[in-house]
C-alpha cells in the first residue's frame, strides 16, 4: 500500500491476520518465524510468552533486512500462552494432548497471556504483555470427545479456539477477548500508533460487514 510505512506480520496465524484486518490493517507481507516454542525448564508463562515473541521478532527482522522492498518496515510478532497456575499448556497437535488440556481446564480458571513485540523502522524493540482470565464450565466426557471430533483445537494453545465452538465453554472472562483469540487489538494498535504507524490509514477503505 502506498502512503504509509511498510508493515510485516511475523506470523502465519490466520487468526492474527484476521484480527489485524478487523482493525483496518493489511500487512504488506507475512514472515512467520520457524522457532522452537518449547518452554524452557522452569520457565513461567509470562516469561515464556515474552521470550518467544522477541525470538519471533528477531527472526522476522533478519528476513526483512535481506528484502529491499521491506527493509525499514514495522514488524509485529506475538506469542500466546495458556496456563493453569505456573503450568504452561501445549499447543495441542495430538488428540491425547487436546483431551488432557480440556480435562485440566474443565470447571477451572486459567490465564491467557499474549506477548506482542514490535520492531520499529529504526530497529528498536517495543514489547507488551496482556493477560486475560478465563473460566470454563465443567466439561463432560461427551463434551470433550465431541469437541475433539470437531478438529478446531489443532495447533491451538491450550487445545481450544475461543472464537469457535469452545466459546460456549466460557463461563466468565476478565480482560481482552481478542487476546484470547491471539492478538490483543487495543494494545497492538496503541503500540503501533505510539510508534508513529498510521493505524487509521485503511479505515476509509474498510467496508462494514
Amino acid at each position: 500500500m502506498l502512503g504509509r510505512p511498510k508493515f510485516v506480520l511475523a506470523s502465519g496465524s490466520p487468526r492474527r491476520l484476521s484480527l489485524l484486518n478487523q482493525a483496518g490493517i493489511e500487512p504488506d507481507a507475512l514472515r512467520p518465524a520457524d522457532v522452537d516454542e518449547t518452554p524452557k525448564r522452569g520457565e513461567l508463562p509470562r516469561a515464556c510468552a515474552n521470550r518467544l515473541a522477541r525470538v519471533k521478532a528477531d527472526a522476522a527482522l533478519k528476513s526483512v533486512q535481506l528484502d529491499d522492498e521491506l527493509r525499514g518496515a514495522f514488524i509485529l510478532a506475538a506469542d500466546t500462552v495458556v496456563a493453569v497456575g505456573r503450568r504452561i499448556l501445549p499447543k495441542a497437535n495430538l488428540v491425547d494432548e487436546a483431551a488432557q488440556c480440556l480435562r485440566l481446564l474443565s470447571g477451572r480458571n486459567h490465564r491467557v497471556y499474549t506477548a506482542i513485540c514490535l520492531v520499529t523502522p529504526r530497529e528498536a524493540f517495543r514489547q507488551r504483555l496482556v493477560e486475560t482470565r478465563v473460566r470454563f464450565k465443567r466439561l463432560s466426557e461427551d463434551d470433550i470427545q465431541a469437541y475433539i471430533g470437531s478438529g478446531e483445537w489443532r495447533g491451538k494453545a491450550g487445545g481450544y479456539a475461543v472464537q469457535g465452538i469452545a466459546g460456549s465453554f466460557v463461563v466468565k472472562m476478565v480482560g481482552s477477548y481478542t487476546n484470547v483469540v491471539g492478538l490483543p487489538l487495543y494494545e497492538t494498535t496503541t503500540l503501533l500508533g505510539g510508534e508513529g504507524f498510521p493505524i487509521r490509514f485503511g479505515w476509509l477503505n474498510t467496508t462494514a460487514v
